[in-house]
Parts: structure tokens; C-alpha cells; sequence
């Protein structure tokens, strides 16, 4: 499809200069942290701030880096489409967060380390560790591109603003504030993306609600159209969006996300104290959820405008990721400067995710593939550190041009993650809470995980599921009677051809397809992750029995403690506080205090005695 055609209205001055302007403050940033931090040469603090963040800019910084581009173009395009059932995700997101808090965060933080994957090798082995981070730079790169291409293709085919040149100057200006300012220039320059993010999406929403006369028609709208489909309780895994796959599915997926990818771990734990990074976790679920509802009532201003005469079928826009900038060209084009904030909010949302995934490619590639084999001193390290950010970023240009070539976006995104982020998921939660896991398991663990999530992957990309399952809503252009620019008047004859073309558009036919088709490869594909994180745990447990983990003790900073979690305070609290308040027990009380302990240090020691002396 041409460009011309699609125009709805073109780019005017006032617009490239609130682009542009974005660009400028993110460089600026890093400018500033380059300057201020020239004395520090370490390493350490390029990547990891110097362990010196307070819980606010991190929990905007968690919240603004894994929501991109994508989130603004591709959620409100999804509840277009399947409906709001996707507002689950608030669910998944606090299931999330307290797993984070509780599990991964008082692991990580207790043994201070730069790499999530040092751990590995410390838990486990070296090859674990090396494996881990081959993963961890495969995924990071492959979803780096998709996220610096999705919002230049949609936006240039709607706005007709330069494709590439949108690519390679995100990718630029996003590679030279990490270069310059480490994971300092990052975080704030996140705090700010994340401020633009939420102005573009409330200049739609506003737009778009005093377009339609108030928030209750918009919900009327929606609700006419079937689009708030909350109370879909099937539990068919083959279902692409219901309430379990999304919120079981999705805690699984942002599980890996927030527990162990190395750019958010990285982030909390440079905070000043482990209750600054446990705050900055359930501060920025405020944000997530805030962008969450956002996007999802984005997604019904969408709706409700274009409820008559739908744009993507009527052949306007050529992708559903388009039709959130074409609603803003459409509603917002006569004010300027107003649609660049949009787009400028989509850019944020990029820059935010590559500037994060940029610096921890560098901070692992640091870590675990030059430290521990070529010894240098910390001045050179941060030069590496630094040269490694402005490859890195090359790298994911150029994944870009590969992404050019993939299909539909989010699911894109969300499938990668799955993929290659549940083994990995399944391999932490392996060592993390079961201490006799050894790294014969672990390692037999991570590739089975991998090997059945690719296997499902890679099928469900070749085959995929028939409409029954994804059940797009239905659409209609009974109200559109307009001329294109073309000066061809649309009738409502043509379209039946098209509804068929496009819900039909891959299907291979039914009898090559294998028998596994219908039932492996159709499944939700936010089941990715969760299959490969029970696989790895499954499989690990297992070999690692087999090969003599019984006998294996990891040590106690390596594994979770009962110490670690909030609920051991609680349940302790809420002792003391019965304890005080019936003066029966008080005789029980002192009794512990006189002889308990001691006796069960006692008893411990010698089992551990008999422990160890029994495999020699």
C-alpha cells in the first residue's frame, strides 16, 4: 500500500519540533551524567549507578522500560479487536511484583551482584552461567529490533514520517545517552519518557472523549460492541485471551521479566537499601497499572470512534497497529504539535526499552564473558562497558531491519519472552527455592525447557491457531461513505472479499496440517512461558535426585531464607502481639527462652554431622 494513500493528515512543523524536542532531553540527560560522574571510572558504577538510587526514579524507570512502543500502539489495537479482556493483566502484574519481592529480590540483593547470571555460577557452575547469558543476549537483541521497528513502520505508514530514518535515529540518540551517562542517564531519562508516554495517551483519551460526548458513551459503546468481555472463565488452554491464560499466563511471562532479566534486576538493585528496591517494585506496579488502564480505554475511545466504519477493513490502514495513530491523526491533526506528542510518547516507550536492554548487554557482556577470563583494571572496564553500549545498540538497529520481516507485534514480543524467558525463569526458581538442585539438573533442565517451549514456538508461528480460538469481534464499515483519495467511491460491495481475506490470511489447508496442529500448536500462546518454566523446574528436580542432590546442601546465602520474605515478620508480629496478649502462654515463653535454643543449634549441628558423613 502506498503511502499517500493512507495520510490522513500529514506532519506539520509544530509536530517534528515536539519529536525532536523528546530526542533532545534524552540526550541531554545523558550529557549532564557524563559530565557530572567524570570522575568516577569503575565499571560498577557505569552500569550499576553506584548503588546509590532512591525507590521513585527506579519504580518509574521499572515501569517506563518494559512498557514500549508496543504497549501504545499494539494494546489498544488488541481490545479493538479481542476486546478489554486484556485489563487482566493488572492481576498477573501484582502476582508479579509479590513473587519479585518475596523471591528474587532478597537472593539478589544479599549477594550484590552486577550480572543476575554471576549467580548461576555461583549456585550452579560455570557452563550454566555461560548458557544463561548467550540466552538472556539472544532475546534481549531479537526484542530490542522488534521494539525500534514497530512503532517507526506504524507510524510512518500513518504520519509519513521517514521509516529508517525514525529507526536509526532512535536507535542513535537511544545509544549515545547509554554511552555517555551508564545506567544513571537510563533511569532518569525513563522518568521523563514515561511522563511524555502518559501525556500522549491522555491527549487521545481526552480528545476522543469530548469527541463522543463523555466517558459513559465511550463505555456504552464498548460495551454494545461486546468489547468488555471480563467474565470469560473458560479454561481451555487453546483460547488465545481468556481470564486464566491472561493472568496465569501473564504472571509467568512478566515473571521472567521482573524477576531475573538482567534490566530490571540491574535496576533495583542499585537502590541505596533492599526496602528502597522493595518500594520501588509496588511503586511502579501504581504505574503499570495506570498505563495498563490507559491503553486498554484507549482501546474503547478506538472502539466507540470507529465503531460504523472500521479503517483497517475498509483498507485504510494496512496492519491493526496502525489504528491507533490514525485515530490520531484523524481526531487530533487540526490542533499541531498535539499528534508529535503522540508519536513522541511512542518513541518514549522505545527508547525507554532499548536504552534498558543496551546497558544490560553491556553489564552482562562485563560480567560474565570478559571478567572472568581476561583480567583488567577498572579504568579499562569502563571503557569496554562503554564501547560495548554503542555496539550493542548498532546490533539492535540492525535487528530492526530483521524485525521488518516478522508478523503480528505484541504477540511477537510477548512470544520471545516466553520462549526463551521461561527455561530461564524455571532455572533461577530451580535454584532459588529448591537447595538440593545440582547443576547437572539445572543444566538438563534449562535445554529440555527450551527445546519444548521452541518446539511450540516455532509451530505455533508456522501453523497458526484457526479464528474459533483467537475470536477476533466483529467489525463492520456500514458507515463509512467517504472517497478516498483515489476518487474511488467505496460501496459496501467489495468488502465480503476482503473480511475473508483478511481472517483467513494464513491458514495452509486443513489436511497438511499435522495431527499436532490443532491441539499443541494452537495453544494460547501466552502458555509459552509457563510450559517452559514447569518443564525446566520438572526436569531439573528430577536429574538432579537422579545424580545425588539429596546429599547436596547449596549454601544458605544462595537460596531463599525464611528470613527473606515479609511474610516470616508478620506471622512473627502477629506471635508476639497473641503472645502479649494472653498471659497463659507467658510460662511456654520462658521456657524457650532458657533451654530451646540452644538445644535445637544443638540438635542441628549434629545432624548436619551425620549429614555430611554419610556419602563418604
Amino acid at each position: 500500500m502506498s503511502g499517500d494513500s493512507v495520510v490522513a493528515g500529514s506532519f506539520v512543523v509544530a509536530d517534528y519540533v515536539v519529536f525532536a524536542l523528546m530526542l533532545v532531553v534524552s540526550a541531554a540527560v545523558g550529557v549532564y551524567y557524563a559530565w557530572t560522574d567524570r570522575g568516577q571510572r569503575s565499571s560498577r558504577d557505569f552500569l550499576m549507578g553506584g548503588r546509590r538510587l532512591t525507590a521513585l526514579p527506579v519504580s518509574l524507570s521499572l515501569t517506563a522500560s518494559f512498557m514500549s512502543a508496543i504497549t501504545v500502539l499494539s494494546n489498544p489495537a488488541e481490545v479493538y479487536r479481542y476486546g478489554a479482556s486484556i485489563g487482566f493483566y493488572g492481576l498477573s502484574y501484582v502476582m508479579t511484583i509479590v513473587v519479585t519481592s518475596e523471591v528474587f529480590l532478597p537472593v539478589f540483593y544479599r549477594l550484590a551482584v552486577t550480572s543476575t547470571y554471576e549467580y548461576l555460577e555461583l549456585r550452579f557452575n560455570r557452563t550454566t552461567r555461560l548458557l544463561g547469558t548467550v540466552l538472556f543476549i539472544v532475546q534481549t537483541i531479537l526484542y530490542t529490533g522488534i521494539v525500534i521497528y514497530a512503532p517507526a513502520l506504524a507510524l510512518n505508514q500513518v504520519t509519513g514520517m521517514d521509516l529508517w530514518g525514525a529507526v536509526i535515529s532512535t536507535g542513535v540518540v537511544c545509544t549515545f545517552y547509554c554511552t555517555m551517562g551508564g545506567l544513571k542517564a537510563v533511569v532518569w531519562t525513563d522518568v521523563f519518557q514515561l511522563g511524555v508516554m502518559l501525556a500522549g495517551f491522555l491527549s487521545v483519551i481526552i480528545r476522543s472523549v469530548v469527541l463522543q460526548g463523555g466517558v459513559f458513551p465511550i463505555i456504552s459503546d464498548s460495551e454494545q460492541g461486546g468489547r468488555l468481555n471480563f467474565w470469560d472463565f473458560d479454561t481451555n488452554p487453546l483460547r488465545r485471551h481468556t481470564f486464566w491464560t491472561i493472568t496465569i499466563g501473564g504472571t509467568f511471562v512478566w515473571a521472567s521479566i521482573y524477576g531475573i532479566n538482567q534490566a530490571q534486576v540491574q535496576r533495583y538493585i542499585s537502590c541505596k537499601s533492599i526496602t528502597h528496591a522493595r518500594l520501588s517494585l509496588y511503586i511502579n506496579l501504581l504505574g503499570l497499572w495506570s498505563i495498563l488502564l490507559c491503553s486498554v480505554f484507549a482501546g474503547m475511545c478506538l472502539y466507540s470512534v470507529y465503531k460504523n466504519c472500521d479503517p483497517w477493513t475498509a483498507g485504510l490502514v494496512s496492519a491493526p497497529d496502525q489504528l491507533m495513530p490514525y485515530l490520531v491523526m484523524d481526531i487530533l491533526g487540526d490542533y499541531p504539535g498535539l499528534p508529535g506528542l503522540f508519536v513522541a510518547a511512542a518513541y518514549s516507550g522505545s527508547l525507554s526499552t532499548v536504552s534498558s536492554s543496551i546497558n544490560a548487554l553491556a553489564a552482562v557482556t562485563v560480567e560474565d564473558l570478559i571478567k572472568p577470563y581476561i583480567n583488567m583494571s577498572e579504568k579499562h572496564l569502563s571503557w569496554i562497558s562503554k564501547g560495548l553500549s554503542l555496539v550493542y545498540g548498532a546490533l539492535c538497529i540492525g535487528m530492526a531491519g530483521l524485525a521488518s520481516l516478522m508478523g503480528g507485534i505484541l504477540q511477537a514480543a510477548i512470544s520471545i519472552f516466553g520462549i526463551i524467558g521461561g527455561p530461564l525463569l524455571g532455572l533461577f526458581t530451580l535454584g532459588i527455592t529448591c537447595p538440593f538442585a545440582n547443576s547437572k539438573g539445572a543444566l538438563s533442565g534449562l535445554v529440555s525447557g527450551l527445546v519444548v517451549s521452541l518446539w511450540v514456538g516455532i509451530g505455533a508461528q508456522i501453523y497458526p491457531p484457526p479464528p474459533e480460538l483467537t475470536r477476533p469481534l466483529p467489525l463492520t464499515t456500514e458507515g463509512c461513505n467517504f472517497t478516498t483519495t483515489d476518487g474511488l467511491n467505496w460501496t459496501t460491495t467489495a468488502l465480503p472479499t476482503q473480511l475473508n481475506s483478511i481472517t483467513t490470511a494464513p491458514v495452509h489447508n486443513l489436511d497438511s496440517r499435522p495431527v499436532l496442529a490443532d491441539n499443541w500448536y494452537s495453544l494460547s500462546y501466552l502458555y509459552f512461558s509457563p510450559i517452559g518454566t514447569i518443564i525446566s523446574i520438572g526436569v531439573g528436580l528430577i536429574v538432579s535426585l537422579f545424580t545425588g542432590g539429596c546429599w547436596l546442601k547449596a549454601e544458605s546465602r544462595l537460596t531463599l531464607m525464611k528470613e527473606d520474605t515479609t511474610l516470616y515478620y508478620l506471622i512473627k508480629f502477629f506471635k508476639d502481639r497473641v503472645m502479649r496478649r494472653t498471659g497463659k502462654l507467658d510460662l511456654t515463653k520462658d521456657r524457650e527462652k532458657k533451654f530451646g535454643n540452644t538445644n535445637v543449634a544443638f540438635c542441628d549441628t549434629e545432624m548436619d554431622l551425620t549429614k555430611s558423613s554419610i556419602p563418604t
